[in-house]
């Protein structure tokens, strides 16, 4: 078992959480048994994963014995044989499942998300595509059963946003879409181009797990809180109160800004978790940068600068540049079919973590 690191680890904190959960006090803390609970179910898993490994080892080993052994008879050979064969097919499934097993989970993975969806190069039509994204990331959420819950907008002139941000509650959200982080640029003929050429645009996305209070601590006395009146596009007022709210956070110099709702302490509380969910992803940064070494080959960086994926019309292509993967299913993508993406963006991760985990 020399291709698989040290099972015991897991074996010692699977009895540790046995015990903890035998314990009378152990559902005290409904959010802490929740999260024992799903690291025990995890550990299970991989120590049935491990067992099943090793019986292919095993089998492996004593159908090998017989076809070494010039007394074993024709049908105990044949036998033999097929097990073998039974037993290689297997082996790499096997072990690529415990090597997932093992690797460690992201603990912002059971988070809900803050989506921001920005219009960079191309002008209006680089508004027209965040509004398209914005429609893709909300029809992949319907599909899933999630929520998604509008915390800011600035519409464009003719049509789409500047900038719009999401709250996407649900199961496994920040899993499911962390990947999407990036510069997603567009390749199409635009609806305002009279002489039919293509034009390249470009908008930029950023995932954040949605922060708690306990996960950031703002002082109030960093925080710069104007308060004016909400307008849309071209100039039309959304309401006709001072209800926008526009936070600065002053050792960062963060501002955010939101208007969606028309009562002041409404836009206020979504502000703060926006501010909230930013910070975090900016102490989460930090930390990573310590072992910037070991996320070279990770699937992208999640840094916003970073061209990730190109979305050509004219072709009817998906291509994400990171693991190389082209689609040819555009417009089936664009109505929130990205189970295909994800799961390979996820499939690449999981082998490029798994080749770090796995001892040379």
């Amino acid at each position: 078992m020399d291709e698989i690191p040290d099972v015991q680890p897991f074996i010692e904190r699977f009895k540790a959480l046995e015990a903890r959960m035998a314990a009378e006090d152990f559902y005290a803390d409904q959010r802490s048994a929740a999260a024992i609970g799903r690291e025990y179910r995890q550990i299970r898993e991989l120590l049935e994963s491990h067992g099943h490994y090793e019986s292919l080892i095993k089998t492996l080993a004593d159908a090998e014995e017989i076809l070494n052994d010039p007394n074993a008879d024709g049908e105990m050979r044949l036998w033999a044989q097929e097990e073998r064969d039974k037993a290689r097919e297997q082996m790499d499934a096997a072990k690529f499942r415990v090597l997932s097993l093992m690797l460690p989970e992201d603990p912002s993975d059971s988070r809900n998300t803050v989506l921001e969806i920005r219009a960079g190069a191309g002008g209006d039509e680089a508004a027209i595509f965040a509004g398209d994204l914005c429609r893709m990331y909300m029809r992949f959420s319907e599909l899933r059963g999630w929520t998604v819950e509008p915390m800011s907008s600035h519409g464009a002139e003719l049509g789409g946003f500047k900038e719009v941000i999401l709250l996407i509650s649900g199961d496994d959200v920040y899993k499911a879409l962390k990947f999407e982080s990036g510069v997603h640029r567009v390749q199409r003929i635009p609806e305002t181009e009279a002489n039919g050429r293509v034009h390249t645009s470009t908008v930029t996305v950023a995932v954040l797990p949605e922060a708690e209070e306990v996960d950031v601590q703002i002082n109030p006395d960093d925080l710069e809180i104007s308060i004016c009146r909400a307008s849309g596009a071209g100039g039309q007022h959304v309401n006709k109160t001072d209800s926008a709210v526009q936070l600065l956070h002053k050792p960062t110099g963060i501002i955010v800004y939101c208007a969606d709702e028309r009562s002041q302490q409404k836009n206020r509380a979504k502000a703060m978790k926006v501010l909230r969910s930013r910070l975090l992803e900016q102490k989460q940064r930090a930390e990573e940068e310590k072992y910037a070494s070991t996320r070279r080959n990770q699937v992208g960086s999640g840094d916003r600068s970073e061209r990730i994926r190109t979305y050509n019309f004219p072709q009817n292509r998906l291509t994400d540049h990171r693991i190389g993967l082209t689609l040819y299913s555009l417009p089936t993508i664009m109505e929130g079919d990205l189970a295909e993406v994800i799961a390979a963006l996820h499939a690449a991760d999981y082998q490029n973590r798994i080749q770090s985990l796995t001892p040379r």
